[in-house]
């Protein structure tokens, strides 16, 4: 006679099998980019990142880059794996949750496989280790960003994509997150960052400076600047302003700094109230770089400093970082905003309104260099013909020109209204050209902005009529 094998309850074997399964959660792979039109590799799916913590240390002599990387991050789905961009550098460990965690590279993802599956919602921490030589970029319009080594320390730029040359990330403007950033360099350098300054310790020959970004940053608005500078802390508009000079060129700077405070009070009449808890400026003496950026509440000039750019990158901090791109695609919104900036600070000063320079570039009368005139008209502000061209002219000039038409066509009243409006509704977040469409119409359901987005907007070649 043989004995039957007991009966098990359908809910007890349910339970034991979700055990041997991990809880019946079989999580996929996030995104390996968030196919952005232009950088479709830039950024991954299947989370968001909250913050970053970054502990650096740098040698300038060998050019040796330690770091340790800390995130914490928010899954959007059950996540088996999930990228992080890094390009360069030798990887040590990675641990997600405090276990080691499996981890490939390939390009400049950097695949983490962790020992469970995330879930979605899960809010979790991810530690990376690396070290080595950073890179420095060659972007296809021939630029310089990532990394770049200085006389006596290094400039990080992170404009569209340098910021994976020195720590792992979600490197696309669309992940935004806050940031402490902690730079160990020898003894006599300085070391500056975004937001405000949270430390300065020193020990063995060696200066940690510490900086906290409480406000969200887009990767690419993060710097890291070491080298040896005069630095000035004082105030601007109510403002805590820091200001680190390379004293090769502190003399001729100090005259256009000193402006920084009537700036500031100038841009917030305009654009409303700043979107950051502080201010300042760093001047790099680096040369060969050849373009400042707008890098978070503390923007970057490598190399001589006019007030024309200081006006554009301290508006920069209303359109670009606090709201910033949705897609690399929408870069007008940042760059024809700040152009628009200048020629409202010039009319402002007693120069030529924004109208006449609107018509100096409609009749090809704003640069002396025909070729230079043409360029404005090469393809539509909303619809750059490519990654290598979203720095280009049109983006910037016929941006700015696009602003101008709506200032025309609904006064100069609610011209204000809107701009200051739309730094408001969309502040320390993102936007595309579809919602800044939507939302000028909104403030001015009477008038037709039809013919501004069909030819000034998105439309080929030089309008018929300005």
């Amino acid at each position: 006679m043989s004995r039957s094998a007991p009966v098990v309850p359908a809910l007890v074997l349910a339970l034991v099998l979700a055990a041997c399964d991990g809880g019946g959660v079989h999580g996929t792979p996030g995104g390996s980019g968030v196919r952005d039109p232009y950088f479709p590799k830039a950024g991954n799916g299947g989370y968001d990142v909250t913050h970053y913590d970054l502990r650096l240390a740098y040698d300038p002599g060998s050019r040796r880059l330690t770091g340790t990387a800390g995130l914490t991050a928010r899954a959007t789905q059950d996540l088996s794996a999930f990228d992080l961009d890094l390009k360069g550098l030798d990887v040590g460990t990675v641990t997600v949750e405090g276990e080691k965690a499996r981890w490939n590279r390939a390009g400049q993802e950097l695949t983490v496989r962790p020992s469970d599956v995330l879930r979605d919602g899960e809010t979790f921490q991810v530690t990376v280790r690396y070290a080595g030589t950073p890179l420095t970029l060659t972007d296809q319009d021939g630029s310089k960003e990532g990394w770049l080594p200085t006389a006596d320390g290094a400039l990080a730029l992170g404009e569209p994509t340098g910021s994976m040359t020195w720590f792992p990330g979600n490197h696309h403007p669309s992940d935004k997150a806050t940031y402490d950033i902690a730079v160990t360099v020898p003894k006599g350098l300085t070391a500056v960052s975004n937001g405000e300054q949270a430390g300065e310790t020193t020990a063995g020959g060696r200066t940690t400076f510490a900086w906290h970004t409480a406000d969200p940053m887009a990767s690419y608005a993060a710097t890291v600047a070491i080298g040896r500078y005069e630095v000035g802390r004082s105030t601007a508009d109510g403002l805590p302003a820091y200001v680190a000079v390379a004293p090769a060129r502190a003399k001729e700077s100090r005259a256009v700094l000193a402006k920084l405070p009537e700036i500031m009070e100038w841009a917030r009449t305009n654009f409303g109230p700043y979107p950051f808890s502080s201010t300042g400026v760093i001047v790099d003496r680096q040369d060969e770089v050849g373009y400042a950026l707008e890098t978070q509440n503390r923007p970057v000039f490598p190399g001589v400093l006019d007030i024309g750019t200081l006006v554009h990158e301290l508006v920069h901090q209303w359109y670009g970082d606090s709201v910033t791109p949705r897609t690399w695609r929408d870069m007008w919104l940042s760059e024809g905003f700040a152009t628009y900036a200048e020629w409202l600070w010039q009319e402002d000063q007693g120069g030529d309104s924004a109208q006449e320079t609107f018509d100096a570039l409609y009749d090809g009368d704003y640069f002396d260099d025909a070729e230079a005139n043409a360029a404005i008209w090469a393809f539509p502000p909303a619809k750059p013909s490519g990654a290598a061209h979203i720095s280009d002219p049109p983006v910037y000039w016929r941006g700015a020109m696009v602003l101008q038409k709506i200032r025309q066509t609904v006064g100069d009243d609610t011209f204000y209204d809107i701009v200051q409006g739309w730094a408001a509704a969309h502040r320390h977040g993102n936007a595309g050209t579809a919602e800044f469409t939507a939302y000028v119409e909104s403030r001015a359901p009477d008038k037709d902005f039809g013919p501004i987005w069909r030819d000034w907007l998105y439309g080929d070649g030089k309008p018929a009529h300005r």
